[in-house]
């Protein structure tokens, strides 16, 4: 699986860490930036990855800030993305069951690196569950092609 990944600054951390988990899963991870630590602006990252997974050159993305509030805002804007804020297993299991979420939010500061990569985990092998969701996500797309 093409995984796209982008932090800014106080993701930077966690996003290291969490390609090299996923190059030991098998997953070629597309590194978006940042690519240090210096302060920088989170909707920046969130639209590279969003514009990978919202045109298919990449099938998943991983966004990481201080909250993972940010980056869920600004990559909700790009058509084709339902990104997700997630804090926990469940959350990040229902997000791609219920909702077939594409992209994993993660906040750096609110989780540690173990939680981080079980929700990755979570994340990338749950299936989305199709039946009634199908309909609700279908809504969303048409909307989408409304704005």
């Amino acid at each position: 699986m093409k995984v796209a990944l982008g932090a800014d600054h106080r993701g930077f951390y966690l996003k290291e860490s969490l390609k090299s988990l996923l190059s030991r899963l098998g997953h070629q991870a597309i590194d978006c930036g940042t690519f240090t630590a210096e302060r920088t602006d989170y909707p920046d990252y969130a639209f590279a990855v969003g514009k990978m997974v919202g045109t298919g050159k990449a099938n998943r993305g991983i966004l990481i800030c201080a909250t993972g509030i940010g980056m869920s805002i600004a990559a909700n804007k790009l058509p084709g993305v339902r990104a997700a804020l997630c804090l926990n297993e469940k959350m990040a299991r229902l997000s791609r069951e219920h909702n077939n979420a594409n992209i994993l939010c993660l906040g750096a500061d609110l989780l540690t690196p173990e939680t981080a990569k079980r929700l990755v985990r979570v994340f990338l092998k749950t299936e989305f569950t199709n039946g009634r969701h199908t309909r609700r996500i279908r809504k969303i797309s048409l909307r989408e092609k409304k704005i």
